[in-house]
């Protein structure tokens, strides 16, 4: 059977054309063997009305067996011969011959070099692509971290305007003044207490003494 893998071939039939050819030949063979054994069949019928006949099945099976393998060596022959003019003159596209969906090349030929340029490119494209899908992803990660940190913040100038609602139901005025008071308070409140703890510092090291 032909090697040449015939791939226009295949291309055009959906099939090789070797496929084709050694389902034809399987199918050829499955007739020539249930030929050989419906011709047995009738031979032992045959034997069975004939009186006398010192036959037997046996050797009926055995000449069976040797005209079949005569008949399947004549018949390999034949069908090579089928298969190089099926091959050469049905299943075969000639040289000069274009296929539909290859005409566009016909038309916008290009070398081997424009072809490797092209795949080049292409390959540029598709890691910047994947460069632009992984800040894509990096910048939706910061959106849903800014999400959060907003939604954090909302809820700490709700607390404060919470506080300020508090103050002015007491009197405190402007929370924003009194925040800023207590936040100096605190302050001042921090210096004594540093003040204080040095002087104790200072009056244990003089007892000590």
């Amino acid at each position: 059977m032909s090697v040449d893998p015939m791939a226009y071939e295949t291309q055009f039939f959906g099939f090789t054309p070797q496929t084709c050819m050694l389902r034809i030949y399987i199918a050829f063979q499955d007739y020539l063997f249930e030929m050989m054994l419906v011709v047995e069949g009738v031979m032992l019928k045959k034997l069975d009305v004939i009186p006398g006949c010192k036959i037997s099945p046996s050797q009926i099976r055995k000449c069976t067996e040797k005209f079949l393998l005569f008949m399947k060596e004549h018949f390999d022959k034949l069908f090579a011969k089928m298969e190089e003019v099926l091959l050469q003159l049905v299943l075969n596209i000639p040289k000069n011959v274009l296929l539909p969906e290859d005409r566009v090349q016909e038309q916008y030929p290009y070398s081997k070099e424009e072809f490797q340029a092209l795949q080049d490119e292409l390959q540029q494209l598709q890691q910047q692509c994947r460069a632009e899908a992984a800040v894509e992803q990096a910048l939706r990660a910061e959106l849903e971290e800014q999400k959060a940190v907003k939604a954090e913040l909302e809820k700490i100038l709700q607390c404060f305007d919470g506080l300020e609602n508090i103050c002015r139901e007491h009197g405190a005025g402007n929370f924003k003044e009194s925040f800023a008071l207590l936040t100096q308070s605190s302050k001042k409140l921090q210096d004594v207490l540093k003040e204080v703890e040095e002087k104790s510092k200072k009056m244990k090291q003089h007892d000590q003494l």
